[in-house]
């Protein structure tokens, strides 16, 4: 019997647009999604909001948990999402 692949690790990204404003999202790649969004095949929300900047990035686990961080990410005013960055940036992961 084979062995069925490793699931797929899947990353948190926040990004910053040109005027400050915050963008969330998931991927299994961060480095291809930065990419994709640099050059506008990424999410709509960011197209000519550029230049784009990573504020911050980190492995999650499972799609469903990525998934989930992102959405309770997502409801944070814009302060609070900046909040949770830093609280993140001074604490071991």
């Amino acid at each position: 019997m084979s062995e069925a692949p490793p699931a797929a690790l899947w990353h948190l990204y926040l990004l910053e647009t040109a005027r400050g404003s915050l963008y969330i999202g998931i991927t299994t790649d961060v480095t291809r999604r930065l990419g994709e969004h640099r050059a506008g095949r990424g999410a709509k929300a960011l197209r000519g909001r550029g230049p784009l900047r990573l504020v911050h990035h980190e492995a999650v686990g499972s799609q469903g948990e990525a998934l989930r961080l992102e959405a309770a990410l997502k409801r944070l005013s814009a302060s609070g999402k900046r909040e949770w960055v830093a609280r993140r940036l001074t604490s071991p992961l």
